[in-house]
């Protein structure tokens, strides 16, 4: 965060427990410090501070930053939501209630909490509790703690470029004579900042006061930047850092004269629905941290970013169709030419040095209804199929799909009686297919159109039949079936293969489900699967396809992606959604949507959850939210009981960086639907 970068863990092990109860159980050996003592009961008579001293010893801060320079010397990088790896200045106001009031701007990399500075670097006496009743939410305060947020990126249309965005403890309700006070003292202390600078209401609770004191900020002018104005403004976004070298190519979109493979840069017009491992990423539209092919950087260490201009910007179009060496850093986007032999060398270094064998239980030959299988059937049905059918075990009934799953021995059946999997070999073995990324797009295509249209062995027809006659007696005929793939290569710990394989839905007028079903295994052989796998050196041949059955749901309200964990700070509660219109993917976005994308945390001063938006739909109409309260109070319940449960199902439960990955919807009736949990890839 970016007021108290790196709290300690308030959730336990075994899940959590009530917010304030957890603080008092475990405040004094975590060490919260600044936010714990703001729910502890101040003491009966208080110390007032002792008088700042005159001048502040450099290595505890300054009270002045007269150059860029001064400000870098004293800020940390830090995650704040929207906006990953920006430099950060932590500041302290004393004598905020008098006629003196000082600005202290701190030595953010040496102070992670104010009172810690207030203590060191001023002398401050007082007990914590004391401090934080001076400091926070109340409007008679002698104190005021926020941090001064340096958005390079920031471009008001052909205005000057950059922003150093004041912000306060979201959920403390700072009233317009305290804002107006900080942004004065910083605006001279920043001399270098002028023209530059503005308070950022950063939570709900601080744009609510500052809608109802707007008039008040005008008389007082001080500039006022909303989170929507904020990210609109945001030129570069570090999806992803890292390094990477490969062919520099500009394509409008995912596909070009070529898919791109892992030796090649693209930079991309619109962010694509259909992208293989690449080995770099800029979209020159923004992106979400959900979408798949920020998921998949994540996973293969695949430097991303999103940068306004990227498919014309002089530097790449100098490169174009060149071996470049590629990296994104919190800074920018840099490249420079680089040589085969260098490109070469650094590919093979990220690859793994053995062969992986996924591993595949084909004992199982029936299919099963969800409600008799667990998160130990992953072995047979898929990790996605497993996870559902868990998540029935804890979660309401209506809130997770119900169905069958078929296991992994029907591909294998399908494919071997059919002698598919011969043909497979033999299409890798054909000239061309390894070293001409062209040829080996069209042969994948030939065998998916192979699988797709042959004709499925008696046996395994009546089966799948068999589930059709269930289904449609449980769900009525006319309902549709949603066909959805759960390979035993995705949805893993460290890999959850986000992307790489198809899911369809069968309508009832389209006659046998088999014909779906055989969709869904061709889709093991989609072009970006090939590759990936091949990246990781997986065996093709014991890869095997399950495919999970349940109802469809058409007519969503809204659908959306979530974290079971704060992104920004993982080590403070909280959850990370991203929010959409009816049917249109978060993952796979529209070109152009910007889905509703929001942090909700404890932040309150009696541990309440506090919302603070990074962007709203493109969809609705403006000031319009998807999500009403109701609906993320039953989201929050929802993620609440998942990440301990899978957290222990896992044997990650001690591991506060393990959180799960869930898609869920609103449907038409308002109704919320968990749809599935994997492991992030974090």
């Amino acid at each position: 965060m970016a007021i108290f970068s790196r709290i300690l863990p308030l959730v336990p092990p075994g899940g959590r427990r009530p917010f304030l109860a957890e603080l008092a159980a475990n405040a004094a050996l975590l060490g919260v410090r600044e936010l714990a003592a703001r729910r502890q009961v101040p003491p009966t008579s208080q110390q007032p501070p002792t008088a700042p001293p005159p001048r502040l010893d450099p290595a505890f801060g300054a009270e002045r930053a007269e150059t860029v320079e001064d400000f870098v010397a004293l800020a940390a990088r830090d995650d704040v939501p929207g906006a990953p790896r920006v430099r950060t200045v932590k500041f302290l106001m004393t004598g905020v209630d008098g006629d003196m009031p000082a600005l202290w701007l701190m030595q953010t990399n040496r102070f992670q909490y104010h009172y810690d500075f207030a203590v060191t670097a001023l002398g401050v006496t007082q007990s914590l509790a004391a401090f934080n009743t001076d400091t926070y939410f109340r409007d008679q305060r002698k104190n005021l703690a926020g941090t001064i947020v340096r958005h390079d990126s920031f471009a008001e249309g052909d205005g000057p470029t950059g922003l150093y965005a004041i912000e306060l403890w979201p959920t403390d309700p700072v009233g317009v004579r305290h804002v107006a006070m900080a942004v004065r003292a910083i605006a001279d202390a920043l001399p270098f900042a002028a023209g530059h600078l503005a308070y950022h209401p950063a939570g709900t609770t601080q744009e609510a006061r500052y809608r109802a004191e707007a008039a008040a900020y005008a008389d007082a002018k001080v500039r006022v930047v909303t989170t929507d104005e904020l990210f609109a403004g945001l030129t570069f976004t570090p999806m992803n850092l890292g390094l990477g070298f490969g062919t520099l190519r500009i394509v409008d979109a995912a596909r070009a004269s070529r898919p791109p493979t892992v030796r090649d840069v693209v930079v991309l017009e619109q962010t694509p629905n259909d992208l293989s491992h690449v080995a770099g990423i800029v979209t020159a539209v923004p992106q979400t941290p959900l979408s798949h092919i920020n998921l998949k950087a994540k996973q293969n260490h695949t430097p991303n970013a999103y940068l306004a201009g990227a498919t014309t910007r002089a530097d790449f179009v100098a490169l174009r169709d060149q071996i470049v060496r590629f990296e994104v850093t919190p800074d920018g986007v840099t490249v420079a030419a680089a040589s085969a032999d260098e490109a070469a060398a650094f590919l093979e270094a990220q690859r793994p040095k053995a062969p992986q064998t996924p591993a595949s239980d084909l004992t199982r030959t029936g299919p099963q209804p969800l409600s008799e299988l667990g998160f130990g059937d992953a072995i047979a049905f898929g990790a996605k199929a497993a996870n559902v059918a868990e998540l029935r075990r804890f979660l309401p009934a209506a809130m997770v799909p119900d169905g069958w799953a078929l296991p992994f021995w029907c591909y294998q059946r399908f494919m071997g009686a059919l002698g598919l999997d011969d043909a497979a070999r033999a299409m890798i073995a054909a000239p061309g297919f390894v070293d001409d990324a062209a040829v080996r797009d069209a042969a994948l295509y030939q065998l998916r159109k192979q699988i797709k249209k042959a004709t499925m062995p008696a046996d395994l027809r009546a089966m799948v039949g068999d589930v059709q006659v269930t289904l449609a007696a449980q769900l009525g005929a006319e309902r549709a079936i949603r066909a959805r793939s759960s390979t035993n290569n995705e949805d893993l710990p460290g890999f959850n293969g986000a992307g790489l394989y198809d899911s369809y839905t069968h309508r009832a007028d389209e006659g046998h489900l088999a014909s779906t079903v055989q969709q869904v295994f061709a889709s093991l052989w989609n072009f970006r699967a090939y590759e990936e796998r091949e990246f990781y050196r997986v065996d093709h041949f014991a890869a095997a396809m399950a495919v999970l059955l349940h109802p469809n749901e058409d007519d969503e309200r809204a659908n959306g992606v979530a974290y079971t964990k704060n992104i920004y700070d993982p080590n403070w509660p909280g959850f990370y959604v991203n929010a959409q219109l009816g049917e249109n993917l978060i993952t796979n976005p529209s070109p152009g949507a910007i889905p509703e994308e929001f942090l909700i945390s404890r932040l309150g001063e009696h541990g309440e959850y506090e919302t603070q938006y990074i962007s709203h739909s493109s969809l609705v109409p403006t000031g319009t939210l998807l999500l009403a309260p109701a609906d993320i109070d039953r989201l929050v319940a929802a993620m609440e009981r998942i990440q301990p449960h899978f957290a222990t199902r896992y044997g990650r439960a001690d591991d506060l960086d393990f959180a799960m990955d869930i898609e869920w919807k609103l449907r038409a009736d308002g109704s919320l639907q968990i749809k599935q949990a994997r492991p992030t890839v974090d």
